[in-house]
């Protein structure tokens, strides 16, 4: 997994995105074990105290689960993923339908500049 990690927001929440962005993206399948706290927070090279924050939030939410004896596991409530996976995409529309507007453009011309997009991805 390639972090991405910058000084402009906190670190932990970077690595929860970054955490849910791999599962929602199928790099993390529900039920597979996560690597342990020391070895993710060397992959981020971040403190393990930071990465035990994150993954502490995550299970918080239930897109993670700790099994004592064996580690951290990927939870298998696809339904649970699929909700984080339309709620991300969601974000993503907002977040550009909000920079558009700032740069002054009309929904209309939005809507036809994706559309032309979309057709010349094909």
């Amino acid at each position: 997994m390639k972090w991405e990690i910058n000084s402009e927001r906190p670190v932990y929440i970077q690595l929860i995105e970054q955490i849910q962005a791999s599962i929602v993206s199928g790099n993390f399948k529900p039920s597979d074990k996560l690597p342990s706290v020391r070895e993710l927070a060397a992959e981020a090279s971040v403190n393990p105290n930071t990465m035990q924050k994150a993954l502490s939030e995550l299970e918080r939410t239930g897109l993670i689960y700790s099994n004592r004896t064996s580690g951290r596991y990927i939870t298998s409530d696809l339904t649970l993923i699929k909700d984080l996976k339309r709620k991300s995409a969601k974000n993503l529309i907002l977040d550009f339908l909000d920079k558009m507007n700032q740069l002054g453009f009309e929904k209309e011309e939005v809507i036809s500049m994706l559309s032309e997009a979309v057709k010349e991805m094909e």
